[in-house]
């Protein structure tokens, strides 16, 4: 049997005809595109996208993952994506996706801190985020690059664009002293605390704090800074003084600083300088002069009210204090003695004249030498607080008690006080002398002898005749009263007359004086009338100044003399 005969022969179609291409294929083209375009937005997107980075909090408070953004002057730079605890679980580590342009802020002195509404001693903040909610704040630091972080509990005091100085103050307590108490300068604020810490020892507390510009150019090397908190309450022998700097001080602590002026100025570089805070500004003027010299004086009354530190005055002015107050006793006599030890600041006496190289003791021992005594005064009625003074008293002997020489003695006088006590003491001394028992007796019996005599009849008839004898003597008064003006008439009229008449003798012996001659008989004659005439007048004159003298006397004739 035969094979069939082939398509083309029979008249059918031609067979198809296969062939094989080389080279991709145009539909792998779109998945290709679709993954350039992917890998694209990827790299896009992963380029674009910042560091991530993490936060360590001691609380989440205020924070919530996707909706708490970090911000830097109020511009967003980056979002928390999650939060988690750390493995011993005692504080929270929140992990913030950052933008690329905030990469440059992430430097190890970078800070952040959680933005909510607070209450301190600085006043309020944060009042925005109760309706934004709480945000993380960013402050640029300096150093390499960083993506972990520890988170501030409360905003930093200081920022970063802040102008001044940071110092380190050393304290033997803090005190009222607390993060961000104030920093004044003339009553001005100037500063704040940043912080403190114990010190190695654990025997001072060193302060941190920072004093804006321009203040900042007033600390130099020999600033003094001190203690403002609270009250200043000081009670002693000068009265009860209350000081404060400012009520936010009063509340919350606060110190103050001052730099006092000097001809040769100080170093104003105060990076490694550690300040003294001192206790109060008294303090500080207590420890101006460095240079003590120490006395001892003994008392033999009562110091009651006499303290330690109490002030040791010259002349009004405080030159010392007193360092301790003892009571000592002599087993030899069975006495008691009260040694107290001062200590005087010799640079406060500066010496005029004389010799010019003396220093201030020996100022001080020559002043010893010439009469300078010690005694103890009052300093204030209210307290009864007493103070010691210093007087120059070289008409009192020196007194001195103290058998050793190791510490100078100051001879002491008694102080007013004391003298007016012992003065009390003698008067009554002497009372208690006097036999009062006696006297007592004695003045009771004269007045018993009184009253006898006062009530006896002589005495009542006594009265009865002195009483007539009044009445007689108002009656004769009163006819004296009713004369006395005729005859005070009549006495005029006589002293004008005898005035009259002595004018006329002198006139009329002028003349005879120009008529006679000087060697005349008649002249001795006429002398012998003028004497005679000159003798009549000062009778006339005696009478009428007599007369003037007690005009009663025409009446009752010349009085005698008072005591005859």
């Amino acid at each position: 049997m035969s094979a069939p005969a082939p398509a083309q022969q029979l008249g059918g179609p031609p067979p198809p005809r296969v062939k094989t291409r080389s080279g991709p294929s145009l539909v792998w083209l779109i998945p290709l595109i679709t993954a350039l375009i992917g890998g694209w937005l990827v790299f896009h997107t992963l380029s674009q996208q910042g560091p991530r980075i993490t936060i360590g909090f001691k609380t989440a408070e205020g924070i919530e993952a996707g909706k708490t953004r970090i911000k830097y002057k109020n511009i967003e730079i980056g979002v928390v994506e999650s939060l988690r605890f750390t493995e011993d679980f005692k504080s929270v580590v929140v992990h913030a996706d950052m933008a690329r342009e905030a990469e440059p802020f992430l430097r190890r002195g970078t800070r952040f801190w959680v933005v909510r509404p607070r209450l301190d001693m600085r006043g309020v903040s944060g009042l925005g985020t109760l309706l934004s909610g709480a945000y993380i704040e960013i402050e640029p630091g300096r150093g390499a690059f960083q993506t972990h972080f520890d988170g501030l509990e409360s905003p930093p005091v200081v920022r970063a664009e802040d102008e001044g100085k940071r110092l380190v103050l050393m304290a033997e307590g803090l005190g009222s002293i607390d993060i961000g108490s104030p920093i004044y300068y003339q009553g001005i604020l100037a500063g704040e605390v940043l912080g403190y810490e114990l010190s190695s020892d654990q025997k001072n507390v060193f302060i941190h704090a920072f004093v804006k510009a321009p203040y900042s150019e007033m600390v130099r090397g020999n600033t003094r800074f001190w203690n403002i908190s609270g009250l200043d309450v000081t009670v002693d022998a000068q009265g009860l003084r209350v000081r404060t700097e400012s009520v936010q001080s009063l509340l919350f602590g606060g110190i103050a600083f001052s730099t006092p002026d000097t001809l040769e100025p100080a170093a104003g570089d105060v990076a490694d300088l550690v300040f003294t805070l001192h206790e109060s500004r008294t303090r500080i003027e207590e420890q101006t002069y460095t240079r003590k010299v120490r006395f001892v004086l003994f008392f033999e009354g009562s110091v009651r009210g006499l303290a330690i530190d109490a002030p040791v005055e010259f002349k009004g002015i405080k030159v010392g204090r007193v360092v301790d107050v003892r009571l000592e006793y002599d087993q030899r006599d069975t006495s008691f003695r009260i040694p107290v030890l001062i200590e005087i600041e010799p640079e406060r006496v500066i010496a005029r004249g004389g010799d010019a190289d003396q220093n201030p003791q020996q100022v001080l021992e020559t002043l010893v030498e010439q009469g300078l005594r010690a005694r103890l005064q009052m300093g204030n009625l209210l307290t009864g607080q007493l103070f010691v003074e210093l007087d120059m008293r070289p008409d009192l002997p020196a007194r001195l008690v103290s058998e050793g020489k190791d510490i100078p003695e100051l001879p002491t006088i008694p102080g007013r006080l004391e003298q007016l006590t012992g003065s009390l003491r003698s008067v009554l001394a002497k009372l208690e002398a006097v036999e009062l028992d006696k006297i007592g007796a004695a003045l009771q019996g004269s007045l018993e002898g009184a009253d006898r005599l006062l009530n006896s009849a002589d005495a009542r008839q006594a009265l009865g005749g002195l009483n007539d004898t009044l009445a007689l003597l108002r009656s004769t008064l009163g006819q004296l009263d009713a004369r006395a003006g005729p005859i005070a008439a009549n006495m005029e009229k006589a002293l004008g007359t005898g005035h009259q008449a002595l004018e006329r003798i002198e006139l009329t012996m002028n003349r005879f004086n120009e008529v006679l001659a000087q060697d005349s008989p008649s002249q001795y004659r006429f002398n012998q009338m003028t004497e005679e005439l000159a003798e009549m007048a000062r009778s006339i004159r005696h009478l009428v100044d007599l007369l003037e003298r007690d005009p009663q006397s025409i009446i009752f004739g010349k009085q005698p003399p008072r005591g005859q």
